[in-house]
């Protein structure tokens, strides 16, 4: 073999062990590295992790102690498609995290202490499919807006969190969204819940778990499915009058009483004047003839 054609092999196993050298180089202490992915499940990390090639766009960090997301060093990652931070203590505000990695598709955040989800938390997030939430005992807030600029979500889970009340208009106004976890939630079945129950009765969207969808609150209907809760409530709300209705009737009614009270009292006191206003005129008349 001439001594070209015996050096292609070497050079070309030099330049694949530099880049394995430098593979191995740039991922980060604890986690494990493949073409495009970086693995950090269960290395016990409390901070996110340095130098990951900023190339990634697999990242998993499931099963840590992680309690913050850096919204710059994320947005070093700008061709991150898929995020996995579940079981790990991140619970603070997360508004402004995710505004550096647009092409997300895949969100992982169940098994966390998630409080609350606002405009600002997920609106960067515009090419997002997948969205867990599961497992967030604290979460007890998602603003009616919270997804509005995800409309290509197909998947969203918010099951077993503490969530009381979802509007309606938070997930009727995603196009794509196929599958919506909602078991196992402190639900409060309300008036303000039948316009939930009826969009659920009618959207093509699938429900997982549906036999624990059910209703914790008030005390009459606890325990009562999501399928059968629509017809109670509207027995309830639309057929029978509460406390505070006959209250709003009582003072509709005495304050039209007190007005046309008030209406026949002046026009009396105008009629009154204006016949002693005559009087006087015809009186004068007289006087002056």
């Amino acid at each position: 073999m001439s001594p070209s054609g015996g050096s292609q092999p070497l050079s070309l196993m030099f330049l694949l062990g530099m880049g394995l050298a430098s593979e191995n180089f740039n991922c980060p202490s604890k986690c494990s590295c493949q073409y495009l992915e970086v693995n950090c499940t269960g290395q016990q990390l409390q901070e996110f992790p340095v130098t990951i090639p900023l190339d990634t766009r697999q990242l998993i960090l499931a099963t840590n102690k992680i309690s913050y997301l850096p919204a710059v060093e994320l947005s070093f990652l700008a061709d991150l498609v898929y995020l996995d931070c579940r079981e790990n203590l991140l619970g603070d505000d997360l508004d402004f995290t995710f505004t550096g990695v647009a092409k997300l598709i895949y969100l992982d955040l169940s098994f966390n202490n998630l409080t609350q989800v606002t405009f600002s938390t997920f609106s960067q997030l515009i090419s997002l499919v997948v969205l867990k939430m599961s497992d967030n005992p604290n979460l007890v807030e998602i603003e009616k807006d919270a997804f509005a600029n995800n409309t290509w979500l197909r998947y969203l889970d918010v099951s077993r969190t503490g969530l009381l009340f979802l509007d309606t208009s938070t997930v009727r106004n995603l196009p794509n969204l196929r599958f919506l976890g909602l078991s196992d939630n402190l639900w409060h079945c309300n008036c303000s819940f039948l316009d939930f129950t009826a969009w659920m009765t009618k959207s093509n969207v699938h429900f997982p778990d549906a036999e624990n969808i059910t209703c914790y609150t008030p005390e009459g209907l606890r325990g009562l499915k999501m399928s059968a809760v629509k017809a109670q409530l509207q027995f309830n709300c639309l057929t029978q009058l509460h406390k505070r209705d006959y209250i709003f009737l009582c003072l509709i009614g005495f304050c039209i009483f007190s007005a046309g009270t008030v209406a026949a009292w002046l026009a009396g006191i105008c009629a009154v004047i204006y016949e002693v206003h005559t009087a006087k005129g015809e009186d004068d008349e007289e006087e002056e003839e």
